[in-house]
């Protein structure tokens, strides 16, 4: 197994959920974490608070990361401040519930940006130097939406199902540089993203809960650990969609 120690890991959306379960989960781990935020710094600073508790170094970082601008000048800084970043996980996303008949081409604009272009534009910019260093991991965290659709529309189920796609593109170009490409597919996660959708009930879930962000962490921390796992989607998922 691979160890984490002296590791510079970059949480997209790392300052609250998911991001920042990862993001502790890395750090306990013995990485430093880039924890990024777009809004809410001070979830940002709180998590990273955290982190420091670790004896680990921790930077909040604000960037929208679906504009190739902001995304370079984050990766910059980080080298900057922390260093090399040779953990990616791409966890930024967003959803608004759509019926078919509602989304708009803004709605599907938003989603791809948001959720998918944003992981291919951070991806595309720490992986020249993760490829000088022969050693890297990129994790996207998706959706059980790519695999059944799920419960927030197309707009979404698409973004996501994307991130798939990109991963295991990734994986078979890089399988020979110690880089190694992943996804993750939760379902209904108990964050605030998914508390605030109507739609999202437990009782769709075969083990009547809903997930939590520390049992995702955990498969993360596990695919960085592992340099023979790659170009894979993980389902932790509950049982609502089995492969």
């Amino acid at each position: 197994m691979e160890t984490l120690n002296g590791r510079i890991a970059l949480v997209t959306g790392g300052n609250r959920g998911i991001g920042a379960a990862v993001s502790l989960a890395l750090a306990k781990g013995g990485c430093d974490v880039a924890v990024n935020f777009r809004a809410r710094a001070e979830d940002a600073e709180k998590t990273c608070a955290e982190i420091r508790k670790l004896r680990q170094h921790a930077l909040a970082i604000q960037a929208d990361v679906s504009k190739a601008v902001e995304v370079k000048q984050m990766v910059a800084r980080i080298q900057q401040e922390l260093g090399t970043v040779s953990i990616l996980v791409n966890n930024a996303g967003m959803m608004r519930p759509r019926k078919p008949e509602e989304i708009t081409e803004a709605d599907w604009d938003e989603h791809i940006d948001v959720n998918l272009k944003s992981a291919f534009l951070v991806t595309q910019e720490v992986l020249p130097r993760m490829r000088e260093q022969h050693w890297g991991r990129i994790i996207n965290i998706s959706s059980v939406a790519a695999q059944i659709g799920g419960v927030v529309g197309p707009h979404y189920a698409a973004a996501k199902a994307g991130m798939l796609g990109l991963a295991r593109a990734y994986a078979h170009v890089l399988a020979k540089e110690r880089i190694t490409a992943n996804s993750i597919a939760p379902a209904l996660i108990d964050t605030e993203m998914v508390r605030s959708n109507p739609r999202a009930n437990p009782d769709l879930i075969p083990v009547g809960r809903f997930g939590t962000a520390e049992e995702v962490a955990a498969i993360v921390v596990m695919l960085v650990q592992n340099g023979y796992i790659s170009g894979q989607t993980i389902n932790a998922n509950g049982g609502w969609y089995m492969s």
